[in-house]
């Protein structure tokens, strides 16, 4: 399992991270489709849509993406208030992610009515590829803002394993220790002092505001992990899919970005 976990990591970052690097923007956009479509492909599996209705949500999701960014190059922003198209679908995962989800996962709700868990499925995959494609205009602060959720993956895995001893989340994803949690933060705060070490300013920000969007990022990409791990649960299953060996399916190594990527665009939108 480690070794093709490894090997998978192996071929598959080098060509992401060189794609994001050099890849023209809109190429980089269409780079990122086949993680869209097989995340939707996933998603409806674990809701329990049938063959007809996993290729009826994927559709949407693709149609309503590409149909999203065409819009949001200027052609309809009278209709909400002169805002761009995408940043309304970032405001709207950021009440999912802030409010929705976290009521979710304290409750344990177990919703079972397909459009609501349509929608859900749009809304934790069509916000993330939107910010992944835009952000990308910048490559580097793009880089540096998935460095979070990987350093905090990485850095809550192995504190967890080594330290772990109090539960976050037991009846969710019972390997999951707030120790790993505080490896996550302490992880990512080393991470910040290095980049400070390199950068005067840190994705655009000063200090504080940097800090605090590093934090915010942080914290998010565990409660996508953490989402994802309920929604798992609901449906029987130890992992999303089987596409990337040793890692699961595409919704196990994005599940950080669905929450933290939306957030990082709109947080990016203001500050500038």
């Amino acid at each position: 399992m480690l070794t093709a976990r490894v090997v998978t990591a192996a071929v598959i970052l080098p060509v992401f991270v060189g794609s994001l690097l050099w890849l023209p923007n809109g190429y980089w956009a269409v780079f990122l489709l086949p993680m869209l479509l097989a995340g939707a492909w996933e998603w409806a599996a674990l809701v329990g849509y049938q063959r007809r209705g996993r290729w009826l949500f994927s559709g949407c999701v693709l149609l309503s993406s590409l149909g999203m960014m065409y819009l949001s190059s200027g052609i309809d922003r009278a209709a909400a208030g002169h805002l761009p198209v995408v940043v309304i679908s970032y405001w709207i995962a950021a009440v999912f992610w802030l409010a929705l989800v976290p009521l979710w996962l304290l409750r344990g709700w177990r919703l079972s009515n397909p459009l609501a868990m349509a929608v859900a499925g749009w809304i934790v995959l069509v916000p993330s590829w939107l910010a992944m494609a835009r952000l990308q205009e910048q490559p580097l602060q793009l880089l540096i803002l998935l460095g979070i959720v990987w350093i905090a993956d990485s850095a809550a895995y192995l504190t967890g394993k080594k330290l772990g001893r109090h539960k976050l989340a037991p009846v969710i994803s019972p390997g999951k220790t707030w120790e790993g949690v505080a490896g996550a933060v302490f992880g990512v705060a080393v991470y910040y002092a290095v980049l400070l070490s390199v950068f005067t300013h840190v994705v655009g920000m000063g200090k504080a505001a940097g800090m605090a969007t590093f934090a915010v990022l942080t914290i998010a990409s565990i409660e996508g992990d953490l989402f994802e791990s309920c929604i798992k649960r609901q449906a029987g299953v130890k992992d999303s899919g089987n596409l990337l060996p040793g890692h699961g399916g595409v919704l196990d190594r994005i599940d950080g970005l669905t929450a933290s990527m939306p957030l990082a665009a709109l947080i990016l939108q203001y500050a500038a």
